[in-house]
């Protein structure tokens, strides 16, 4: 048997984006994917007018302790990444030519595919795709931040009663 060619990983880098506010179970689910098909993450967190159209917004955590708490659950997952702030919606994933790999939910595919769009003016290849399924709370709707910053669900999705 060849040494390591069961077990290499399809990807050389993924990206990942979004706020990361509460660091949830479908947040989890997305890195997870990412670590598990690539070699090391870039990771768009998105602050400032980013983050204005947000439900709650005003309770999303400050950029430092979003940025940390990502960071430690990366750092526990052992794998190379990167995080960078990100005001815009295509970031560096628009120039990055180490890129191979985007991994989004449902609702940021159509930013994937406007990602792909920039990627081809520059002259790049553009990034595979793969979607990840919304990870649903215990009352069978979707589980997101602004539930969460609203006091409805907890990070794993469960109802909060009271």
């Amino acid at each position: 048997m060849e040494s390591g060619s069961c077990c290499e990983k399809p990807f050389r880098k993924a990206i990942v984006g979004g706020a990361f506010d509460r660091l949830h179970k479908g947040h989890r689910a997305l890195l997870d994917i990412a670590i598990k098909l690539a070699d090391s993450l870039l990771v768009g967190l998105a602050d400032g007018p980013l983050l204005a159209g947000k439900a709650f917004k005003e309770r999303i955590m400050p950029y430092d302790e979003r940025r940390e708490l990502l960071a430690s659950y990366l750092r526990e997952k052992n794998i190379p990444f990167r995080i960078v702030k990100i005001v815009e919606p295509i970031g560096p994933a628009g120039t990055d030519e180490e890129a191979d790999l985007i991994v989004v939910s449902p609702e940021t595919y159509e930013r994937a595919l406007m990602i792909n769009e920039e990627r081809r003016r520059n002259g790049l290849r553009e990034l595979f795709i793969v979607v990840v399924p919304t990870i649903l709370a215990e009352d069978g709707a979707p589980l997101k931040s602004h539930r969460i910053r609203a006091g409805e669900i907890d990070s794993e999705g469960r109802l909060i009663r009271g």
